[in-house]
């Protein structure tokens, strides 16, 4: 029996180190399969994909569990279940990366660079681009198999309670990818800056703040056979404290240092991406600088010194203000919650500190 995690370092490298357990230990157990299949490269570029990050959605799910429920007796059923959600979201970064086209993940080649990598070092026939796309694109499929199995080989009670949670969870954030990528593509049949504005607070929700902390914790408060009020309270919470976390995301996509975030420098702006803090600026700004910010997004061949540029155009209209203290206001309304709901002392310690360390990261 694994000695109890503190409340009050959510994050502690006790928990996450028996999350990254839990999730190698499952993966070495499809050796076997993946031997007799012949399909062993996918092994370790899915143990390198899944290695590391910050776990934050199986934190929120352990610590949701325990808001309703204290510590487990035996941790690992939960564990089963909160890893679980690390796989689905290496699932969805495998794929992330191929529609954006993006080369690194956490400082280190993506996926998809790695199986083109391998190609080369094979000597493989046809397009090493063409392969590790295909590859990379079967990984996070078979990521979102295995993040199913893990959960239902759990055996976690409250299960069944928790399962309309997981299914939800997953449908939503594809469904969410898929809008963020109609936005981006401007197939929405949407028009204008406002009408804009309303498709990428629903992204915000679903691809995001769902996703991330709403469903996770509703999750684990499900598993831990939390009561009507306190499940509703999470959810409020999770949504709150996710849309801060994808609004500080946005944030960094602008304003981030690579070293910092394992990003490229300015990356929403080389992406196009559209995002609640590039159209607030877009909305705010003078016609001719939002002529110039809008032709800088998605564009080729952009410089560091055009990030900097496209960086002080949204300084300059306010939009990172106003989305810094949207973030602020969510902060406080996400603790109010905690503070105003019936759980655990352990619980609402370890949530509050999550929300601290979600949205108060550094650039």
């Amino acid at each position: 029996m694994r000695t109890p995690f503190d409340p009050t370092s959510p994050l502690s490298p006790e928990l996450l180190s028996a999350i990254g357990e839990t999730i190698e230990g499952f993966i070495d157990n499809q050796t076997q399969l993946l031997t007799e299949v012949g399909a062993t490269d996918l092994l370790p570029i899915a143990r390198e994909a899944t290695a590391g990050g910050k776990r934050l959605r199986p934190a929120y799910c352990y610590w949701s569990y325990v808001a309703a429920a204290g510590q487990p007796e035996d941790a690992q059923p939960l564990l089963d279940v909160a890893s679980s959600l690390d796989l689905l979201h290496v699932s969805a970064l495998v794929h992330d990366d191929l529609i954006d086209a993006a080369d690194t993940r956490r400082g280190l080649p993506a996926a998809h660079k790695r199986f083109e990598a391998l190609h080369g070092e094979r000597g493989g026939r046809g397009s090493a681009t063409e392969f590790g796309v295909s590859s990379a694109i079967l990984l996070g499929d078979l990521l979102l198999m295995w993040s199913i199995e893990l959960a239902d080989r759990s055996g976690a009670p409250g299960l069944d309670r928790a399962r309309p949670h997981l299914s939800t969870m997953r449908s939503e954030v594809t469904a969410g990818q898929f809008l963020d990528v109609s936005a981006q593509y401007g197939t929405t049949g949407v028009a204008g800056v406002a009408e804009e504005l309303d498709v990428a607070r629903r992204i915000l929700e679903y691809k995001s703040a769902s996703y991330s902390i709403r469903r996770p914790s509703l999750i684990g408060a499900a598993l831990g056979g939390a009561s009507d009020q306190l499940l509703g309270a999470l959810g409020e919470f999770g949504s709150v404290i996710g849309r801060a976390f994808q609004l500080r995301d946005d944030v960094l996509g602008v304003y981030g240092r690579p070293e910092v975030t394992g990003k490229p420098y300015g990356g929403d702006i080389h992406e196009g991406k559209r995002t609640v803090l590039v159209l607030t600026a877009l909305s705010n700004a003078s016609d001719e600088e939002a002529r110039e910010l809008s032709d800088m997004l998605g564009a080729e061949g952009l410089t560091d010194t055009d990030i900097d540029r496209a960086a002080e155009i949204i300084e300059s209209t306010g939009a990172r203000a106003h989305v810094d203290g949207v973030i602020e206001e969510n902060m406080r309304h996400a603790l109010a919650v905690l503070e105003d709901t019936e759980m655990t002392a352990d619980g609402r310690t370890a949530l509050a500190e999550l929300a601290e360390r979600s949205v108060k990261r550094a650039h």
